[in-house]
This record gives structure tokens, sequence and C-alpha cells, in this order.
């Protein structure tokens, strides 16, 4: 739902949505700043001094935000875990998929990722890695532009034109590393060769050395809900041989999974 939607909502309560902007400050916040002050709230949301103190102090007592003492600056509190804990437990996309990653990791020995659509972006919800990686490959949650992954074009290419033109229109191509594809025209070729062979391939578009082979799922309606990511380094595999060797395997995981 877009801000003026939500604005004109007449069961929409501003003051729960300002607690919501408050938190999604560390979202926003630089890589260096693993705390905020006051002061830096008050610069992300454009609230006033005292309702970003009412808000921090609310937030503080229920344990969405810490406090460190000697800095009197914030971070996320545990309690942003336990949601992230009851979305995965309950979400019966990422309970169906999951043992078919398990063994589509073991069988592949690559890094096996499923990530959920989004509108204009997809959010990995599970990843398992075969061998160690680098910290942000491991981390659920993170969000990726749907032009830029392999998951995310796979699921473009089950989209009826009208909605898919819609997404591309709202999304922003951003060159991610060197080799992004960024612009509309080059991510719709892409889609085109998704229609034809079912999966999606894609060369370092979102981190250098790695290749990725996306497939989407469907729900019981047949519109893509989610995608498997299989990721190869190029360190170890030329782009043609990978695409041959797991191409077909990642297509039958694909079809074991039934939402």
């Amino acid at each position: 739902m877009n801000n003026a939607a939500v604005d004109n909502d007449t069961l929409n309560v501003k003051s729960v949505g300002k607690a919501f902007d408050v938190l999604f400050c560390f979202q926003q916040a630089s890589p260096s700043e693993r705390e905020l002050g006051l002061m830096d709230i008050v610069r992300l949301t454009g609230f006033d001094k005292s309702t970003a103190q009412r808000f921090i102090h609310t937030l503080h007592l229920n344990g969405f935000l810490v406090k460190n003492e000697n800095t009197r600056r914030y971070s996320l509190g545990h309690k942003s875990l336990d949601l992230a804990y009851c979305f995965l437990k309950n979400n019966r996309y990422v309970e169906i998929a999951n043992p078919h990653l398990v063994d589509l990791c073991r069988q592949s020995q690559c890094r096996v990722s499923l990530s959920l659509f989004d509108d204009t972006e997809t959010i990995y919800a599970v990843r398992h890695h075969f061998k160690p990686e680098y910290y942000s490959s491991m981390l659920i949650g993170k969000r990726i532009p749907i032009v830029a992954s392999s998951g995310g074009r796979a699921i473009l290419a089950l989209l009826d034109e009208e909605r898919r033109n819609d997404i591309l229109d709202r999304s922003q191509y951003v060159a991610i590393t060197k080799n992004s594809t960024i612009t509309k025209n080059a991510v719709l070729k892409e889609i085109r060769k998704v229609q034809e062979q079912g999966y999606a391939i894609t060369i370092e578009q979102v981190a250098y050395g790695e290749i990725g082979i996306g497939v989407a799922l469907t729900d019981s309606t047949a519109q893509p809900v989610a995608a498997i990511h299989l990721i190869g380094s190029l360190s170890d595999w030329e782009p043609e041989k990978f695409e041959k060797h797991f191409a077909s395997l990642i297509l039958a995981t694909a079809r074991k999974i039934a939402f």
C-alpha cells in the first residue's frame, strides 16, 4: 500500500505507524551505525525531538529497543527476533520448501536460498550453506530488487503482462555491481529467456564472483509467491558448465514443492 493510501485510510492508527518508523530507522542507517542516538532518529524520521523521544522510550520499555548506558544510544532489542521467529515458524512456504532446500544444498554443494515475492523486491527467508561464506550471504530478511536476482526474474516471468510491467515501471534499476542490468528493456530481454527455459541465470548481478540460477515457486492458483536460488562461485565454475550441471537439478527440486 502506498503512503497516500495509508494516510487516507480511516482505520489507520498513525501512532502505530510512527513506532514502526522508529524501528525502521535501523534499516536506513549506514553499516557503521550499529547504534542510533536520539538526534539520529529525529533526522531519519523527520519527527520533532519530543515525539521521537516518546516513541523511543515506549519501544525501549517494551524490549524492542535497548539502550547503551555508556553512549546513551539505541539498538534493536531481542524482541525484534521474536517477530522473525514467529513469521518463519508460521509461514507455510518456508515449512514446505525447507526440507527440499536442504537436499538441494547437499546435492549441489552450493548455497541455496528461498526468497519470498514482495512487490518490487524479494526477501530472503531461508539460506543454506554448504561451506563458509561471507557474513551478509548468511542473513535472512535481506531485500533484493526483484529485477536483480535470478529468483526475482523467474517470478516476473510468470506474472501476467500488466502486473509485470507495473512492477518493472516502479522498480529501481540500481547498479549493485558494475555488471548489473540497469534498464527495463534489458531485464525484459532476460525475462523472455526465462519464459523459454523455465529458469533464470544471473552473473555478478548482486555480488561479485557469483553466478546464480533461480526458479519461481507458485501457489495453488499458479501465481508466483517465492523462488529458489542456487548460487555458485565463478572461481569454481564456468557459466555454461554451471548452468548445464545445475539447471535440471533446481527444476526438479521446484517440481517437488507443492504450495
